[in-house]
């Protein structure tokens, strides 16, 4: 039982956690995008500047050498980090439930610097992906010095991706809810108490302090008419084709500049250079289009055909900066597309309900939240975001609708979410359950035991049974004088052979021994050892050298398996259901 004193120290430990790890994440939050718009108005990205350009050929120059000196740029920064690429929330997922939920800082500031670069050239990439990643850095830096536990650095992380998303939209509801829902996928309250202090700092450094604006204003918006909410339906069916499509788009350009035959650091300039001459006919397609976004939601401000072209452009723009390398998250754009989608399908309810339809802010809302919830995978999130933006319960419970429906049809095309499906395709399946996932990352080469009797394949019959004897064993493991695998032979059929007419002598276990029908190496998981388990009769199981010539390196026994599996399936319950 605590005493009073420490329980104490652990709540002011907790809420010093979530406080500190809040403000660091949120003056990051901010300085980061403060200097990203800084660089969009000094490097002629953002619409403002460029209008205030009087030379043409400069501005093309401009449109075009940017980007492309960004992607430069972009590439040899990847060639610093570990594993020369830069980290966003797939990372935090994996590391937080994984094994080692710690955020490397050298990773982590390597990809934020990365990503500054990217989103400064114009990049049609996110920001909040990298924002997420930068808070997560944080808060493992902070719990890492305040005590080095697992359960304390997970924690720091989940505060540190609040604290990130709440900065950024103005919106620390949605901030606890997206670490819990997206990053941690438990709703402990132990976790939630720090991560609730977090976001509520940054909102409060955010919106208080330094008074940042909103992503967009909207005037009160209500839904007209209920033959409308059949439209929210189709927004959110339709909304999650096109997440679908943005999100196979990505995929497949990853796969494309794979098969490039250029170095690796040099492809996101190509990207660049790409982007830019694009860029010379649709402009918007620079950045994060936070213009474009705002004056989406405004009655026409665009055409049916533009809004179907810069749905298409920015599709293809940001497939192609992510995957030839610039860094950057899927966020924001997704936001920007499915904004401009829902705005396409507000001209269409215009055509067929005529006066009945709303403004076409609502459509353009719901269309938002339809294509970002189904590519991030965090519905919850994105309904709050709505909510926390507008203050709207009617236009939260459309976005509900559109919500519900895109994550049913996404779930069943695609996946969960984009960071999910990347992960899986990293060998980190978090579909079965976060418990696979971790002893997927198990070895067995971290159980095996040396306690086992080894045989010369030389030795009598009558030695081996008198060693299996005296060791008090069943079975007993046939290796040659190199360490090489041979074989197993019970005493059972020690007891059977025949030792004393005229063949017994000259049988040696050699001659008696036969493989096991289990045989693990020491990459096994321990999660295939269990699968591979199910019919396994014997003492214990031979465990061989991966990618060897079979030598021995012990064994490892089916109770010492099934604890370990116990064990972690444990720990995650118990991690999942603290309550303090």
């Amino acid at each position: 039982m605590d005493t009073l004193s420490d329980t104490l120290s652990r709540i002011v430990s907790i809420a010093l956690l979530g406080a500190v790890t809040g403000a660091l994440a949120s003056l990051a939050a901010i300085g980061f995008v403060e200097l990203i718009a800084a660089l969009n108005d000094w490097l002629f990205i953002s619409p403002r500047s460029r209008f205030m350009v009087d030379n043409a050929r400069w501005l093309v120059v401009a449109t075009v050498g940017v980007p492309a000196a960004g992607g430069l740029i972009v590439g040899i920064i990847h060639r610093y980090n570990p594993d020369r690429r830069s980290h966003g929330p797939p990372d935090i997922i994996q590391a937080v439930q994984g094994l080692e939920p710690r955020i490397p800082l050298r990773s982590g500031f390597l990809s934020a610097m990365a990503s500054m670069v990217s989103l400064g050239a114009g990049a049609s990439v996110g920001q909040y992906g990298p924002l997420t990643h930068l808070g997560a850095t944080l808060g493992s830096l902070v719990a890492g010095c305040a005590r080095n536990t697992r359960w304390m650095v997970t924690v720091g992380v989940g505060c540190g991706v609040a604290a990130a998303i709440s900065t950024a939209f103005n919106a620390p509801i949605a901030g606890i809810v997206f670490a819990h829902e997206v990053i941690l996928r438990h709703y402990s309250l132990r976790a939630f108490a720090p991560i609730t202090v977090a976001a509520t700092v940054g909102y409060v450094l955010a919106n208080m302090v330094f008074e940042r604006p909103p992503l967009f204003r909207l005037e009160t918006v209500d839904a007209s008419s209920a033959p409308e909410f059949v439209g929210f339906v189709a927004i959110g069916v339709c909304g999650a084709l096109v997440a679908v499509v943005y999100m196979r788009a990505i995929l497949c350009s990853a796969r494309l500049a794979r098969k490039v035959p250029v170095p690796d650091f040099l492809k996101p300039m190509l990207a660049g250079a790409a982007l830019g001459l694009a860029a010379l006919w649709i402009p918007d397609v620079l950045g994060l289009g936070k213009e474009t976004l705002r004056f989406a939601v405004i009655d026409q401000a665009f055409g049916a055909g533009e809004l179907l072209v810069l749905v298409v452009a920015k599709i293809l723009a940001t497939a192609m900066c992510l995957g030839f390398g610039f860094a950057g998250g899927v966020f924001s754009p997704a936001l920007l597309i499915g904004v401009l989608f829902g705005a396409l399908a507000g001209n269409g309810a215009e055509v067929i309900l005529g006066e009945l339809h709303s403004e076409i802010a609502v459509y353009a809302i719901c269309g938002m939240v339809a294509v970002t919830s189904a590519v991030i995978g965090a519905p919850l999130t994105t309904i709050l975001i709505v909510f926390e933006l507008t203050r709207n319960y009617d236009l939260a419970t459309a976005a509900m609708v559109s919500v519900v429906f895109s994550n049913l049809v996404s779930y069943r095309i695609f996946g969960r979410s984009l960071f999910d499906v990347q992960l899986r395709m990293r060998g980190f399946d978090l579909a079965d359950g976060r418990h696979k996932a971790i002893l997927d990352q198990r070895l067995v080469e971290d159980y095996v035991s040396l306690d086992y009797t080894a045989l010369s394949p030389d030795a009598p019959l009558d030695e081996a049974k008198s060693r299996l004897l005296e060791a008090d064993r069943h079975e007993g493991y046939v290796v040659d004088a190199n360490g090489i695998y041979l074989g197993t032979v019970t005493l059972a059929e020690l007891e059977l052979s025949p030792a004393g007419d005229a063949r017994g002598p000259k049988v040696t276990v050699g001659q008696l021994a036969r493989p096991e029908p289990l045989i693990l190496t020491a990459k096994t998981t321990v999660w295939h050892a269990m699968e591979q388990m199910g019919d396994f009769v014997g003492e214990s199981i031979p465990v061989l050298e991966a990618g060897g010539d079979g030598r021995l390196l012990g064994v490892v026994f089916e109770a010492t398996v099934v604890k370990a599996y116990l064990d972690t399936t444990n720990r995650i319950r118990k991690e999942e259901n603290a309550g303090g």
